[in-house]
């Protein structure tokens, strides 16, 4: 028998996807699961890097195009920075060059943006 004490934390997120609907989406979907935590939500890659140095979430989960900085140039530097957050890239295309340059610059990997919720 276990208790809630015997449980885990959840895991702290923060989104960044400047598609409003698309990010109500992920927060719908994520927030469901009851090991995760919605940290925190931003419309571009400048206020995710912003959200992460003031939260210092477990995983920032980045769109790759967004505007300000996008999420090469967030996942730059969230990296660099002093919190010990993974990164995942958020992408609409497998074949994407710029996942590779995600990936390069420090993110763990990437999920599909339509990818099934397992």
């Amino acid at each position: 028998m276990t208790s809630d004490t015997d449980t885990a934390p959840p895991l702290r997120i923060i989104l960044a996807d400047d598609h409003t609907v698309m990010r109500a989406g992920l927060v719908a979907l994520l927030s469901s699961e009851p090991t995760v935590e919605i940290v925190g939500e931003a419309g571009d890659g400048r206020e995710a890097v912003r959200l992460v140095e003031r939260l210092r979430p477990d995983v920032a989960l980045l769109d790759l195009r967004m505007p300000v900085l996008d999420g090469v140039g967030a996942t730059l530097e969230i990296v660099a920075g002093e919190a010990p957050t993974r990164v995942l890239i958020l992408t609409t295309y497998d074949t994407d060059a710029d996942i590779e340059r995600g990936v390069e610059a420090g993110a763990t990997g990437y999920l599909l943006k339509d990818a099934t919720r397992e």
